[in-house]
């Protein structure tokens, strides 16, 4: 999270610098791979070398903000879907995305997880985030889904049908998507 270690707030511009960093970081990792030159990344991005590494003195700092971001998305829209749908509809359209996350982001994913340290801060920071977010899908379909079910329960599932459809075509994916959704109702 940007400013995290600092005890004062970003600039504007700096904050703009470490956005533009993340996203470009994010683009070309999923393009070219883990071991895209970190100079090309700052160039891409429109900043000096100074600056990225300012911000990322480290590339795992770097692979730790992508995925920290990745997650962050996916996380928000949890809450997002809870606010503007009905119970069931939310669980649903997130499930949804979930899947589709996985299946598009699956290289990136793989890089970002081969890159973290899964008892790092970072990752245990995501997958409490990301069990929040889902928690809150699961407890608002109460009563409509099944009683036995919890938030991590969903994020598995979820993440196994992306990783199952990856190489399918979007019927199928659908498909197996509506399975899944059968097999949570109450």
């Amino acid at each position: 999270m940007p400013g995290a270690d600092s005890e004062r707030p970003m600039r504007a511009d700096a904050r703009r610098n470490y956005e533009r960093i993340v996203a470009t970081a994010k683009d070309l990792f999923t393009a070219q791979g883990a071991d895209v030159p970190l100079d090309d990344v700052a160039k891409k991005a429109g900043v000096g070398a100074g600056t990225l590494y300012r911000h990322f003195p480290t590339r795992e700092k770097l692979f730790e903000a992508v995925y920290r971001d990745e997650i962050e998305v996916l996380a928000d829209r949890a809450y997002v879907l809870h606010d503007e749908l009905p119970p069931w509809e939310a669980l649903e359209a997130w499930l949804g995305e979930q899947v589709t996350w996985v299946v598009e982001r699956h290289k990136l994913a793989t890089i970002l997880k081969e890159s973290i340290d899964s008892g790092s801060e970072t990752f245990q920071y995501c997958q409490v985030r990301l069990r929040e977010a889902v928690g809150v899908l699961v407890d608002g379909a109460a009563g409509l889904i099944r009683p036995d079910v919890a938030g991590p329960d969903v994020l598995r599932l979820g993440h196994g049908a992306g990783m199952a459809v990856r190489n399918c075509s979007p019927e199928d994916g659908k498909r197996v998507l509506d399975v899944i959704l059968d097999g949570l109702r109450a």
